[in-house]
């Protein structure tokens, strides 16, 4: 038996160390790294599946050919030259007869690695193809926040051990960002309380000391009185807002139009409970945000975010200990990726698609139409929103359409080529992380499982094909990860290659309070009031107006939101049958009185439904959820859902105010029983 470290590659806040065990060539078990600092050998429930992923039946080995009709899954074993040369083929008919922003890209983080997860950009700038603006999960919530506080690394988590009240503002820890949970247990025996803001009682919220439950898209509205209360109280540090804000007497004049009355309102709290909330922050030592992504996942998200993270500058909090606001550690971990990327490679007035309206690209997009679509690292028949417009396109018998998978996902249905891919337990790859301030480096556990193959490897062997000389299409991963760990980076002094080559969790330098270096805003301060919004037609001050689905404001009366699933990570781990039978069925929670209303009873299957499309689930009728508000948690493949339809069949493609995320929390549905 063989012991080896490796990383959790996944879309997660935590990426753990892992500990793998390996004998003749079949991962055995893993285990959480002990001696990773904020992992600790802790791994979720997900993670500790890992060899059953790794070894699944369901893995794709070989490189495959459609057969069928699109949509079938219908698939012929070829080789692969046989595939690249086809692929090659295609690609170039399509740039002689349209053009290259034919073909378009489609890939997100289906793995955090940088290396892997950035291998098909130099290609695509090299072939001239359309660019994709890779906005689908963090973008509005990254935008909102840096127009507050600027770009700069934001709290520590494990510094909150120190603070005596912790707020959980859209964030399901225990399901979503596990490791932090200790952290927050911490401060609480130290006599800290834990307080959660969330539409509905999450896993999370029902370990909390106390729940805010408002209505999905009103968390600015919330800030926004919470702040009323903190100026009209004068529970303020005087000393931080003159030092180090700009806009201040303009957020006041704004913060009187919202009283808790007003706020109460919009956010389905009432007056009280907004008092409550307030007077906590305001008179607390050093109180901490961990601010999630459920603010962001609405229309006016951006705007949510802006406003939260403007609440820490009015008391203080950036200069306490154990104070302060996290949304992502990630601007510390900044790598050269533009060496990566290779942007100056093709030409520079390329069109570019927001990945979040895919649907639109391929059935509206013109001169030229979308004529070839090359995924990978995602599943966008599943995850895109709008999915019946998304599938509408990718059943276009002239779309030719790539995908590198690891496993039959509904996207292979729609392709002509499916390329298998590796896993991280069988690739190399640099891992930097948006939850706490550790990187790492890992190295293949196994070889590739049957013909499966690195993402690099593939687009390397595309570029050959194509004639591209330049070295960045020869270069191996170690090569790769050497020229993009930065040298000119405060935060990388003294972490080199050889550091990271020993596959061992790296502290970046980051200062126990990161606020110290400053507020990378114009300004250089917190800005309540932002001329660079206003430049750009957006409202400089903190706006209350809650997210509306538009479309369907007056048509559908129940808010629908769409939160991860304790078993599952997007739709990854679908594939794993013991999660699946612990995830249970999908169900759609619904308040005893909207079940009441409709005549529902528990677990029977109904339909949920908007102008956009319509999908079958499970009711879940509970007081976990309020009345108006239903949700959806988790992103079943279709496969599993009764109907056969997937969970973005009701999401819209209109993109957020700030970013150009994905609103996948605005919906407005109706539930009614099937038949």
């Amino acid at each position: 038996m063989n012991e080896k470290r490796s990383v959790c590659p996944h879309d997660c806040p935590d990426t753990c160390g892992l500990i793998v065990g390996e004998e003749n060539g079949r991962i055995v078990w893993v285990k959480g790294d002990p001696d990773h600092p904020f992992t600790r050998g802790a791994l979720c429930p997900k993670v500790n599946h890992y060899p059953d992923r790794v070894h699944s039946p369901r893995r794709l080995l070989h490189p495959l050919k459609r057969i069928g009709a699109k949509g079938e899954g219908r698939f012929e074993q070829v080789t692969w030259d046989q595939a690249l040369n086809e692929i090659v083929q295609k690609y170039r008919e399509i740039i002689d007869s349209h053009g290259s922003e034919a073909i378009l890209p489609y890939s997100y983080s289906g793995t955090m690695g940088v290396i892997q997860r950035s291998a098909g950009h130099a290609f695509f700038h090299k072939l001239g193809a359309s660019r994709l603006f890779r906005t689908i999960c963090s973008s509005t919530s990254e935008a909102g926040f840096n127009a507050s506080l600027g770009s700069g690394p934001s709290t520590d988590i494990e510094s909150a051990v120190d603070s005596d009240l912790i707020i959980l503002w859209g964030s399901n820890a225990l399901t979503t960002n596990v490791h932090a949970w200790p952290f927050f247990l911490q401060a609480r025996r130290n006599g800290a309380k834990i307080v959660a803001i969330d539409p509905y009682a999450n896993r999370t919220v029902q370990q909390c000391d106390r729940h805010f439950a408002l209505k999905p898209g009103a968390d600015a509205a919330l800030a926004l009185g919470m702040m009323h209360v903190l100026i009209r109280d004068n529970l303020l540090d005087h000393d931080f807002i003159s030092r180090r804000t700009v806009g201040f007497d303009a957020l006041k004049e704004r913060a009187s139009a919202v009283p808790p009355d007003r706020a109460a309102e919009i956010t389905g709290l009432t007056a009280l409970d907004i008092e409550e909330l307030a007077l906590m922050y305001g008179r607390a030592r050093a109180p901490y945000i961990r601010l999630g992504w459920g603010a962001a996942r609405q229309l006016k998200g951006g705007m949510a975010v802006r406003t939260i993270a403007l609440l820490p500058a009015l008391v203080g909090a950036f200069e306490k200990k154990g104070g302060g606001i996290t949304r992502s550690t990630s601007a510390a971990a900044k790598l050269n990726t533009a060496l990566l990327h290779r942007e100056d490679l093709g030409p520079q007035d390329v069109r570019t698609v927001n990945m979040v309206e895919l649907g639109r690209a391929l059935n509206n997009l013109d001169d030229p139409p979308v004529m070839a679509l090359h995924v990978y690292q995602s599943n966008p028949a599943v995850v895109a929103p709008d999915s019946t417009q998304v599938l509408k396109g990718m059943s276009r018998p002239d779309l030719f359409t790539v995908v590198h998978e690891q496993f039959p996902t509904e996207t292979i249905k729609y392709a002509d080529f499916v390329l298998p891919a590796a896993t991280s337990l069988e690739t190399t790859d640099i891992y930097t992380c948006y939850g706490h301030y550790y990187l790492m480096m890992a190295r293949p556990v196994i070889p590739p499982l049957g013909e499966s193959r690195s993402t690099l490897s593939i687009f390397q062997d595309l570029a050959r094909r194509f004639d591209f000389s330049e070295d960045i299409f020869r270069q191996s991963e170690e090569d790769l990860i050497r020229m993009i760990v930065p040298d000119n980076s405060p935060f990388f002094e003294g972490i080199t290659y050889e550091r990271l080559a020993q596959c061992r969790a790296v502290r970046l330098n980051v200062p126990d309070n990161p606020w110290d270096l400053g507020f990378l805003t114009p300004s250089g301060k917190v800005e309540f009031y932002s001329e660079a919004m206003k430049s750009q037609g957006l409202d400089p001050l903190p706006d209350p107006a809650p997210s509306r689905d538009e479309q369907h404001v007056g048509k559908y009366p129940l808010q629908l939101i769409t939160p991860p699933r304790h078993y599952f990570l997007n739709t990854t781990f679908n594939e794993v049958d013991a999660l699946r039978e612990k995830a249970g069925p999908p169900t759609i929670m619904v308040s005893p009185k909207d079940a009441l209303e409709r005549g529902l009873e528990n677990a029977e299957k109904v339909r949920v439904f908007n102008d956009r499309g319509e999908i079958q689930l499970y009711v879940d009728i509970t007081d976990r959820v309020g009345p108006g508000v239903t949700v959806v948690e988790g992103v079943y493949w279709p496969e599993f859902m009764p109907g056969g339809c997937g969970a973005n069949r009701l999401t819209n493609q209109q993109p957020n105010d700030m970013g150009g995320s994905c609103a996948f929390h605005c919906n407005l549905v109706e539930v009614d029983r099937v038949g």
